[in-house]
């Protein structure tokens, strides 16, 4: 087995460590958790990556999802280029943010209005100040292993970093912060029975398609009960399609589950690969934001045009053949991973344009689940993927992001990588 040339990665690292914390902006993008420095990526080529030292990998984080049709997409980039040549921000409304956001409306049936926002953290900070003020109630319910984005009040037990640092929250976040956070186990009926009953809450906070403790989809009836009980005790649904929105299908996965929320945090695809989110509800809430209403809100880059064009771009190209074809390439890489597998005690969870290898003996229901699985092995089979051209997420609790730019021959090579990286691990052939 060929190891990868490393040395300008490893000159970058030792300058990085030096300038930045942990020598990157981004704890996962550290690699520790599967045991390697990190790679320091020069540029993206439709499905693929190279690095500083050029090496060539299939790219399955496409930027943690935004890149939805790959990397260096000509129409998106000729949008960006074209916004960029009449200015890059302005500090006030553009006509592009009006037809960004008209897009949205067409496409998420339960969004009536939008707020944008740089980043999915401001637009769930955004989401949850405007429940409180609409509920004039304080406590929020999240689930344990759900990322929300590094909300103070929402990082007790939260997936993505957090469950790769294995830190159970996070110094330096005030005890009142977290007080009004109300934690339960995802896919527990009763738990959250009991919790709608016991407080008056401003919100149920969830990801429909939860993608931040790896790929743990809702037991049947269970998004269903959550519209329930946010509707019999007065709380608002807060659904976070930061990930899922305009990737697993036209209307994100609400539009899969049929079950709308009264408030949507939207991210990564929405910006088209630069720094932009939403949030977007019924008028009735979101008018209740300033200037329209009392609850501040505000952002210098909000609506940024280059961001803006990006989204547009990306949005364009999303008809129902586009999300035809993601489904299809996803099936096709999660069937080959399963063969690849073997016998081996692992499990691919899919949803079109996501999955995730869980090295356990059964697919994970909650995070509990997840944080048992074989995360030394994942690790080595990550190594090992590396190593043979395949960049997987760095992680066992983040989800895959295959593109419309993935072919049928990349998933064929993915495929002959991973069968080569397992058996590596029963310690047939090189040594991970």
């Amino acid at each position: 087995m060929a190891s990868l040339r490393d040395r300008r990665s490893a000159e970058l690292y030792r300058r990085a460590v030096e300038l930045l914390p942990g020598g990157v902006n981004s704890p996962v993008r550290a690699m520790r958790s599967i045991g390697r420095d990190p790679i320091f990526i020069a540029r993206g080529e439709g499905a693929e990556l190279v690095d500083v030292d050029g090496n060539r990998f299939i790219d399955y984080v496409c930027s943690w999802g935004p890149l939805i049709h790959g990397h260096a997409h000509p129409q998106v980039l000729a949008a960006v280029q074209e916004a960029a040549t009449l200015g890059t921000s302005f500090g006030a409304a553009t006509p592009g943010e009006v037809e960004l956001a008209a897009a949205v409306v067409a496409r998420m049936e339960r969004v009536e209005m939008l707020r944008m926002t740089s980043s999915g953290t401001e637009a769930t900070m955004t989401a949850i100040r405007l429940a409180r003020a609409a509920t004039g109630r304080e406590h929020v319910l999240k689930f344990a292993g759900a990322y929300h984005g590094h909300v103070d009040g929402l990082l007790a037990q939260a997936g993505s970093g957090l469950a790769t640092q294995a830190l159970p929250a996070s110094p330096g976040v005030p005890q009142g912060a977290a007080a009004g956070t109300v934690v339960v186990p995802w896919n527990d009926p009763e738990a959250l029975r009991q919790a709608t009953e016991r407080y008056e809450l401003a919100a149920i906070v969830a990801e429909p398609l939860p993608a931040n403790m790896g790929l743990v989809a809702a037991r049947e009836g269970f998004l269903e009960l959550l519209r329930e009980r946010a509707d019999a005790t007065g709380a608002l649904l807060v659904l976070d399609e930061v990930i899922s929105g305009f990737r697993v299908a036209r209307g994100g996965a609400q539009e899969l589950t049929g079950v709308g929320a009264d408030l949507t945090i939207m991210g990564k695809v929405i910006g088209g690969g630069l720094p932009a989110a939403a949030l977007g509800g019924r008028t009735e809430l979101m008018r209740m934001l300033a200037p329209a209403g009392d609850v501040y809100q505000a952002g210098t880059l909000s609506g940024n045009p280059l961001a803006v064009a990006a989204g547009l771009a990306t949005l364009a190209l999303l008809d129902e053949g586009a999300y035809a074809r993601l489904a299809t390439t996803t099936e096709r890489l999660a069937a080959g991973l399963r063969d690849a597998a073997g016998d081996y005690p692992v499990q691919v969870v899919s949803a079109p344009g996501l999955l995730t290898v869980f090295f356990s003996e059964r697919a994970p229901s909650d995070f509990a689940d997840a944080q048992a699985c074989d995360l030394d092995s994942y690790a080595r089979w990550c190594r090992a993927l590396l190593s043979r051209g395949v960049y997987p997420p760095p992680s066992q609790f983040e989800a895959w992001f295959p593109s419309l730019a993935h072919s049928a021959e990349q998933i064929a090579r993915t495929v002959e990588a991973a069968t080569a990286a397992f058996a590596s691990l029963r310690g047939v052939g090189a040594t991970v």
